[in-house]
């Protein structure tokens, strides 16, 4: 078995997401004549409540050869069933990480390792290459000073954030683990955001003072997994170490009950993320409800206004951000944004994604430059057209022709909503993808859940949608 599978069913068996950990001090032996005596007991103490113990290699090395020797004691008494992720934080380029990995995995038999990502991805890939192991990405580490670096802004979101998306990118599709602190809850929830499949490893939940339930409201995936809570000092130098761990997994479960019963919007972060936009944009007034004349003379019960996204620098970042993982699988060259609401949404996205951006002009100037496309481009090139929403495909079509006509190619449109009025069909005919983040009706039914959309008008609205009425 991999060690995600054998992770599993260490949960399953010991009912238990508690990781216990296994950080010696030399001047705290309880009595115990050697590091690994102390640790032996500690193993017997909670072996029935862990779902998997975690040493820390620093505190092995500090004893020097004896140190070795008792981590490797305590590796050889901990119940094979229960995996050992090994916390060495190690990385180096290619070819000394190739080292690292092979004396995490062969030498110590580690059964995971946690790992720096700050070379990149050619210094996890050789961690990567050992298939049945598995590897913890440091992302959001729980000390005071990590946001010196992990917190600095990079296009527009914060370093981590970066790295939990690259993360999943480097798994190829496989199990991956985020080292995630539990004194940050907002950052882990962002990491969630970016990784939704990931397991999170987070440490700080005991000594470090991290908030239990908002850790797990946090950082649980939809199936009450997809995250495992390390404890170390206060287990290892407790008083009863058995009765600390035992407490401790039992609230981890008692809270992951509670976390599974609650509203499947506060259980998925993504459809958490769907409602803090849709709530973002009712109170932008960028979806407003009641009676408007639109252009073809018809009434209806919603107005859909995203160019008023500038006003709101933040939802504008966060829109954003939805957009880069839309673009996050598909192959292009730049972006072009559509006048007038699409043009500061798709400033906006080429700062997160670090992506050069035209726009089509409505029109061509008659003076200067007489250019119907402006910025920077050569034939050839692929682009992705962004919008703010579609209805029909039609201005879609229309602002991608002089795009073509330019020798640009165009495979895909993304825009944020989808008001699911025929827009996705009409590009299909002409051979385009639509990728859209969110739908009109979905935006509708967050409101009316939250409370912020009364349930008649939420019916009315749906009604409208449905008679395909625009």
């Amino acid at each position: 078995m991999t060690f995600w599978e054998r992770l599993e069913q260490s949960i399953c068996a010991h009912q238990s997401l508690l990781c216990v950990g296994l950080d010696p001090r030399r001047d705290r032996l309880q009595g115990y004549r050697s590091v690994a005596d102390s640790n032996k007991a500690v193993i017997d103490a909670t072996a029935d409540v862990a779902c998997a113990y975690k040493p820390n290699i620093a505190f092995y090395e500090a004893l020097g050869m004896a140190g070795l020797e008792a981590l490797r004691e305590t590796l050889d008494y901990i119940p094979r069933e229960i995996p050992v992720i090994l916390d060495a934080k190690r990385n180096d380029i290619a070819e000394t990480a190739q080292a690292y990995a092979q004396a995490m995995f062969e030498g110590w038999k580690a059964d995971a390792v946690t790992v720096n990502p700050y070379l990149g991805r050619d210094g996890i890939a050789p961690f990567l290459a050992y298939a049945d192991r598995g590897v913890f990405i440091l992302c959001k580490t729980s000390n005071p000073s990590a946001g010196d670096l992990q917190d600095l802004p990079a296009l527009g979101v914060p370093i981590y954030r970066h790295v939990a998306r690259l993360a999943t990118q480097w798994a190829e599709g496989r199990p991956i683990g985020l080292v995630a602190g539990a004194t940050y809850p907002s950052a882990l929830e962002a990491i969630r955001q970016e990784a939704p499949e990931a397991w999170l490893l987070v440490p700080g939940v005991g000594a470090q003072g991290g908030e239990l339930e908002a850790v797990l409201q946090a950082g649980l995936r939809p199936d009450g997994r997809g995250m495992i809570i390390n404890a170390s000092r206060s287990i290892m130098y407790a008083e009863d170490p058995a009765a600390e761990a035992r407490r401790l997994r039992d609230a981890i479960n008692a809270l992951r009950e509670a976390v599974s019963q609650a509203s499947p919007a506060s259980r998925d972060p993504l459809e958490r993320e769907r409602h803090e936009i849709a709530r973002g944009l009712f109170e932008a007034q960028c979806l407003c409800f009641g009676d408007f004349v639109l252009h073809s003379g018809a009434h209806s019960p919603v107005y859909v206004d995203l160019r008023r996204l500038v006003t709101y620098p933040s939802l504008l970042e966060r829109v954003a951000r939805v957009y880069a993982r839309l673009l996050e699988p598909l192959a292009y060259d730049r972006l072009a944004a559509i006048p007038y609401a699409g043009l500061p949404i798709g400033t906006a996205v080429s700062l997160q994604v670090n992506k050069p951006l035209i726009y089509p002009r409505r029109e061509a100037k008659e003076y200067g430059t007489r250019r119907q496309i402006e910025g920077e481009f050569h034939a050839g090139e692929t682009v992705v057209l962004l919008d703010d929403l579609i209805t029909t495909g039609g201005s879609k079509i229309e602002a991608i022709e002089p795009l073509l006509a330019a020798g640009l190619v165009v495979r895909d449109v993304v825009v944020l909503i989808d008001r699911e009025q025929g827009g996705a069909q009409d590009l299909a005919r002409r051979g385009y993808r639509l990728h859209a983040a969110l739908t009109l009706r979905g935006l509708v039914d967050a409101l009316a859940d939250d409370g912020l959309l009364d349930a008649t008008d939420a019916q009315r609205v749906r009604a409208y949608l449905a008679g395909g009425e625009h």
